[in-house]
């Protein structure tokens, strides 16, 4: 007896495949004969899941040039969110509070800066420190902010399992901090350590103007009348 795929992973296959299949123009009619099978079986594989053939499943893989892996799976590293959307999919506005709690203490965001000709965004290792958000930069990189400057500060987390996500987005002025008290506190107990590595002496708090959220659920089933 094969072992089964429960059903929220074999849809999750099952999109992996559609999606690959719109990139490469591929119709299913195509797909069943590259990997050498009938049109109906491999609908119901993809139906059943790879726990059924899973040399089947390594077929489909090779057609859509993907290992098994990644069919089954997903690339570990492709962009979160693409996947379908929840089947009733409902936003809601956070409260500032619910933003910070968030937030939390510490993580990776997306620092939004003016630029010439245009914006750019640069993801930073950032701590929060009383109300604000910090973090260290080199002296003239990218993401070393000139003080007074108007800044967006973006933290966001995808969960494509559950088809739920939330940001929060956080507008405000980028100030350097030079007072050498403080930077001994934030070195002591809110230490950042960049993951780009190297001397990044510059500590740039982010004072807030204005915090909002979003985060996307799914609604309860209708009760039936």
């Amino acid at each position: 007896m094969q072992p089964q795929t429960d059903p929220e992973t074999a849809d999750a296959i099952a999109r992996r495949i559609a999606d690959r299949r719109a990139v490469l123009g591929l119709g299913t009619d195509a797909l069943a004969r590259e990997a050498g099978m009938s049109r109906p079986y491999l609908e119901f594989l993809t139906a059943a899941g790879p726990g059924f053939d899973p040399n089947g499943f390594l077929r489909i893989a090779a057609a859509l040039g993907l290992t098994y892996r990644e069919l089954v799976e997903g690339r570990p590293d492709r962009p979160p969110g693409q996947g379908s959307p929840a089947p009733r999919p409902v936003l809601v506005r956070l409260s500032e509070q619910e933003c910070w709690e968030r937030v939390d203490a510490r993580g990776v965001g997306r620092i939004a800066l003016p630029g010439d000709p245009e914006p750019a965004v640069f993801p930073v290792n950032y701590t929060v420190d009383r109300g604000s958000v910090v973090y260290r930069t080199h002296e003239r990189g990218a993401a070393a902010a000139a003080p007074g400057t108007a800044v967006s500060f973006e933290v966001d987390r995808i969960d494509d399992h559950r088809h739920t996500g939330w940001s929060v987005l956080i507008t405000g002025t980028a100030e350097r901090i030079e007072d050498h008290e403080t930077l001994q506190r934030l070195l002591r107990d809110l230490a950042v350590q960049p993951w780009a590595g190297g001397p990044r002496t510059l500590w740039i708090r982010i004072r807030p103007t204005s915090v909002t959220g979003r985060r996307i659920t799914s609604a309860p089933p209708r009760e039936e009348d």
